[in-house]
């Protein structure tokens, strides 16, 4: 309501200075006119008067153009400040733009940085991250306008403030303000929480070193939230993305490769082994009685049995081999560069470790294992997974809780192919 009044009292004021000024040549006009006509009578007077009338025309001149150079100086600082404005948003749509491009974590930070260092090549900044847990978060990128910021590799979130409160925070020991206990180092920093969808996604952090870094903080706090807002939303596409895909590749319920991948990355495993020279193996297995496992102990505890077996296969193998779920209670392993008897010696590693789950779980637990390799007992990707279901088979047949290999090729140990007993 202020702001309406004085907009209402200023326009007849601004009308008044409007013909004030169309009519001052008017009146310098008829007080030099006045003082010619009465200088031949009165030839002094008329001189005082049309100095004194030439002196008040300059005198209220200068005020208006005192006026004048103000209102000047305004509209400039109006003009710059939009232009200044309006760099930013093409900077910030440009930086939406590449984006979307941006695959991981690597490239949106690339991205930022660019941004960054345009936007505000004053201010050093760096990028955080959560990690898969989501208990820390991990410094994605950083860069240094001066030199001197060096963040720290993580954070925890107990720690930060920006993240608690859910809104930007200053850190600045000069002012003696509220500062995380990750902030060190004299360099004031603004730290911005990236929101979207519901959820955090990362840390934003500018920092400056100077004598009014305060002051200068508070300014760009409005362009660091537009920046961070745009991160966001980039780096919650990238874990939607992530999401998706892990979901295509992996089984829900014990986080182990899927049929899919397994069968593609046997096919890849085959390829490679037959440039080299090299062999592959496979491990099929089988959990003993898991439908009467389901039946007695419900399936909520048939569910924890796999997702345990699933963990002990792959905490005993190497980051190289595959572990996979086949379907239901069957578990495949393909394990590259491993012959037949290395594999055989794993499979029996593996058993134990499935069967020491038993103690665990008050219950018995046990699983079959049948093993086969290319090119000792099978030549493709499309013959080796039926061979090792064949030796598990065989294992079921002797009793369970044992590993057989399949029948071994001919040629491959100077006789007919046999089943050997693991």
């Amino acid at each position: 309501m202020r702001d309406a009044g004085f907009l209402d009292r200023s326009e007849p004021i601004a009308n008044t200075l409007n013909r004030v000024i169309f009519a001052l040549p008017i009146l310098t006009g008829l007080s030099l006119l006045s003082a010619l006509t009465f200088m031949s009578d009165h030839p002094q007077p008329a001189i005082i008067t049309a100095l004194a009338s030439l002196a008040f025309s300059i005198f209220f001149g200068v005020l208006l153009e005192r006026g004048s150079v103000k209102e000047l100086n305004a509209r400039k600082a109006m003009v710059e400040e939009s232009l200044r404005a309006h760099h930013q948003m093409e900077e910030l749509f440009a930086m939406t733009d590449m984006l979307q491009a941006a695959d991981d974590h690597e490239d949106a930070g690339a991205v930022l940085m660019a941004t960054g260092q345009r936007l505000l090549p004053d201010y050093s900044g760096a990028l955080y991250v959560f990690n898969n847990s989501r208990d820390r978060l991990d410094l994605a990128t950083s860069w240094s306008a001066h030199g001197e910021f060096d963040p720290p590799e993580t954070l925890l979130p107990s720690s930060c403030w920006a993240l608690k409160r859910g809104k930007p925070h200053i850190n600045d020991p000069s002012e003696n303000t509220l500062c995380c206990a990750h902030a060190t180092g004299n360099a004031a920093t603004l730290e911005v929480p990236m929101m979207a969808r519901g959820s955090v996604h990362g840390l934003l952090v500018l920092a400056i070193e100077s004598e009014d870094s305060f002051k200068r903080l508070k300014m760009v706090r409005r362009l660091a939230r537009a920046i961070a807002d745009s991160i966001s939303l980039a780096l919650s596409n990238i874990a939607l993305r992530e999401k998706l895909r892990t979901q295509s590749l992996r089984d829900p319920l014990t986080g182990l490769y899927n049929r899919r991948y397994m069968e593609d990355a046997l096919s890849r495993y085959v390829s490679l082994a037959e440039r080299n020279g090299g062999a592959t193996s496979v491990v099929m297995i089988d959990l003993d009685n898991f439908k009467r496992l389901n039946d007695e102990n419900g399936h909520a505890k048939g569910d924890a049995v796999l997702c345990d077996v699933a963990a002990q296969l792959v905490a005993a193998l190497r980051p190289s081999d595959v572990v996979s779920r086949y379907g239901g209670e069957e578990l495949v392993v393909i394990l590259p560069n491993c012959g037949i008897e290395d594999a055989q010696l794993k499979a029996e590693m593996l058993r134990a470790r499935i069967e020491g789950l038993s103690e665990a779980h008050n219950i018995p637990i046990s699983a079959s294992l049948g093993v086969a390799s290319i090119p000792e007992t099978s030549t493709s990707p499309s013959d080796i997974l039926p061979m090792a279901d064949a030796a598990l088979y065989v294992a079921k047949q002797a009793g369970k809780n044992c590993v057989r290999i399949a029948d071994r090729r001919s040629g491959q140990d100077g006789g007919q192919p046999r089943l050997a007993v693991g």
